[in-house]
């Protein structure tokens, strides 16, 4: 019964610390997480827990473990402020991986993430069709930024009176060179439909392209494995 009090003491006094430390680090804590704010995050939960459920680690111990890992983190912090080199190598920096509309595949190897993923991030974003997008920014956090073509930003009060297309879900018909027959069936066309339109535009070898993707008005979206952009660091 006395371990199990004290558990629950260790535990509370544990939280309420963890709290206080989170609280002085900033909501940065909670709502920007880059890597390194993960890391450090991750760690001080570890060890509120270790030290609400392991009898070798006393309060003070695990007070002391979670004040250095914050302590070093508000450090790592001050840094970052002062130091734009700094700042890059810890926290990471902003990554172009779409500009001027054209989709860099090497930018996405460099991020770690497919041609799927900027589409799903797309969509959450409300961009169900990626043509729309002019420039998409991978940013330290991980989160995917889009900036929209200039007649695709959004409606304001002043543009009430524009007739607006109402324009539908768009299919895509090749994802990183591979044809998604079943997605051309659902248009109701087959395999050789999108190969003539291709060849119509230009593109002989469909596994030359990172995808394509066909509005309701089977206009298509085209964007080559191949293509290059110019690289910018933001800050």
């Amino acid at each position: 019964m006395n371990n199990l009090l004290f558990m629950i003491i260790k535990g509370s006094v544990a939280v309420i610390y963890l709290f206080l430390v989170i609280k002085a680090l900033g909501k940065k804590q909670i709502s920007e997480l880059n890597i390194f704010d993960y890391i450090i995050g991750l760690s001080l939960g570890n060890i509120a827990a270790e030290m609400t459920v392991n009898d070798d680690i006393s309060i003070i111990e695990g007070l002391i473990s979670m004040s250095v890992y914050g302590i070093f983190s508000l450090f790592v912090s001050f840094i970052t402020e002062k130091s734009i080199y700094a700042r890059r190598l810890i926290t990471g920096e902003p990554v172009i991986i779409m500009e001027n509309g054209k989709i860099s595949r090497e930018q996405l190897k460099k991020c770690k993430i497919d041609i799927n993923d900027l589409l799903q991030d797309a969509r959450e974003s409300g961009y169900f069709n990626i043509s729309e997008i002019n420039y998409a920014i991978m940013e330290p956090s991980g989160k995917i930024s889009f900036l929209p073509k200039n007649k695709f930003h959004p409606i304001t009060p002043n543009d009430m009176k524009i007739k607006i297309d109402k324009g539908g879900i768009t299919a895509n018909l090749i994802l990183d060179g591979n044809i998604m027959e079943d997605n051309i069936k659902t248009l109701g066309h087959d395999k050789k439909w999108l190969i003539d339109k291709l060849k119509k535009e230009g593109y002989d070898n469909p596994e030359d392209l990172l995808l394509v993707v066909c509005d309701y008005q089977e206009n298509l979206s085209i964007y080559k494995k191949d293509e290059k952009i110019d690289y910018k660091v933001l800050e």
